[in-house]
């Protein structure tokens, strides 16, 4: 589903762009000669092939993406003709067979919009489960976003429905009729009966609304559970445009005299790169010397960054300037799941050189490169720069969201495609999900019983499994992706 778009903030830029004055001999649009008009897709495929042979991570690694493949003129356009789709040529011609992630837009307006955080939703976030043996599917109700349509409505965290519009929900129909183009539908609840998912005769009416904005600080609390300052935080995206609440949260955490933290990230698909790294910073300290990630580009790029260029480190400062609430702590405990992804991963295995980390689910994503959003801006190098809009070719709306780098920690460790291993394994269970913040719900509880030691008769076994196939995460704006914000004064020689 590479159409499918991710948070960026375009009032801080939340973009990788280069400084005005680069250099970039490389990609002159007036030494292609592609035509516009009845040829338009051969424009929009030649910007995708030369932003891809510059920039893509695995260029290298792709024949179709060689330098030599543009020398001959008449041969370069038979090799953008090989396809009648713009979308079908970039997925088709230019990704590496390992790349799951990179993806493409027809309008990059669209785009960009819904990358500040602006999305039409109605508002309920879920999981959709396969039947065992079956092709039908059905969803779980994960949370609701506060004041969307939802959280008017009767329907809740826990919630099971099987149906749409009275058609039974399967592997094929679950898409259209669940992230289509209509705007309303009418879900046919169910239930679990003896372990088994049944519907009923109930019916919740959702309509997605115009330009909701989700804050990702969704819950943080603290607990005084046998002498012990637990701190609880859920935390959905990393959206940089919220980073002022995360980190107002982890001040209420400090003031409350928290020593032990539970980072929630059960639902996070990921965001910025930056904001990962402010978190990691609340959450550890602000030794400004202290390595969080280093970069790692296909070589064509690595070669012009230097060592500054290429390394972040914890932070003492928000990007508004605000001092860094930091609770200093030496471990942290992290629920995460397989729909944990990209900056929630990064938080992860930025954290693990310093501190203990102790990952309470299942295993992660694995998604563990960046990207970048890319437009046909050749004098800016591709790159979406807002301040430079208008120099994008008029007659090419299409944007590409390419995989461009990778992301390793302090012991240069970045290989987690297959994801990140739970230190305690625990799943989902349909049949008990809780309540977010209750101490009773199964992932806090079993969190709270590994702080205070005291392991009591909880019982921990999972009736009815939470075998996720995907989520309504992976068709909202910020998906499973990482993006890099970072400005880069770059000149390609």
């Amino acid at each position: 589903m590479k159409k499918h778009l991710k948070i960026l903030n375009l009032r801080k830029f939340f973009f990788l762009f280069l400084a005005s004055g680069i250099i970039l001999t490389a990609c002159k649009k007036d030494d292609d000669n592609i035509p516009d008009g009845p040829n338009a897709n051969l424009t929009v495929q030649d910007f995708m092939w030369r932003a891809m042979n510059l920039w893509y991570f695995w260029q290298a690694d792709v024949e179709n993406l060689d330098d030599s493949v543009k020398t001959n003129a008449s041969s370069y356009e038979e090799f953008l003709a090989t396809e009648n789709d713009p979308g079908e040529f970039f997925d088709n011609q230019l990704l590496f067979n390992e790349d799951r992630f990179s993806f493409y837009s027809e309008d990059y307006k669209e785009l960009t919009q819904a990358l500040s955080g602006i999305s039409k939703s109605n508002g309920l976030e879920f999981g959709l489960v396969r039947f065992q043996g079956s092709d039908d599917i059905f969803g779980y109700v994960r949370y609701i976003v506060p004041g969307s349509d939802a959280a008017t409505k009767n329907i809740a965290r826990g919630d099971l429905f099987t149906g749409v519009n009275g058609q039974t929900l399967n592997i094929d129909n679950y898409t259209d009729l669940l992230f289509g183009d209509a705007d309303t539908y009418t879900l046919n609840m169910a239930d679990i009966a003896n372990n088994t998912v049944t519907p009923n005769d109930e019916e919740v009416t959702l309509t997605k609304q115009p330009n909701l904005a989700e804050n990702p600080v969704f819950l943080s609390k603290s607990f005084d559970i046998n002498g012990e300052k637990i701190g609880y935080l859920v935390y959905n995206g990393f959206t940089n445009e919220y980073d002022e609440d995360l980190n107002n949260a982890f001040g209420d955490l400090k003031a409350a005299g928290v020593n032990h933290l539970v980072l929630d990230l059960r639902y996070n698909p990921g965001g910025s790169v930056n904001t990962a790294r402010l978190l990691a910073s609340m959450i550890y300290g602000t030794n400004t010397s202290n390595l969080f990630l280093r970069q790692r580009w296909n070589a064509k790029v690595q070669s012009q960054l230097n060592k500054e260029q290429l390394e972040d480190y914890f932070s003492d400062k928000t990007g508004d300037g605000s001092t860094i609430n930091t609770l200093n702590l030496d471990k942290v405990y992290i629920l995460a799941t397989g729909s944990t992804a990209s900056a929630s991963e990064l938080v992860i295995n930025g954290l693990t050189p310093y501190m203990d980390v102790v990952h309470i689910g299942e295993a992660t994503r694995g998604k563990n490169e960046f990207s970048i959003t890319m437009v046909d801006d050749p004098e800016g190098s591709f790159i979406f720069n807002p301040d430079r809009e208008n120099e994008i070719n008029s007659n090419n709306q299409w944007a590409i969201q390419p995989l461009v780098g990778r992301n390793e920690n302090a012991d240069g460790f970045s290989d987690y495609t297959e994801g990140l291993v739970p230190d305690i394994e625990l799943q989902e269970d349909l049949a008990d999900l809780g309540i977010l913040g209750d101490q009773n719900e199964p992932f806090l509880a079993r969190a709270i019983q590994e702080i205070t030691g005291a392991s009591g008769k909880r019982d921990f076994s999972v009736r009815v499994p939470a075998e996720v196939m995907t989520s309504s995460k992976m068709f909202g704006p910020i998906k499973d992706n990482m993006v890099l914000d970072k400005p880069l004064d770059l000149k390609f020689q």
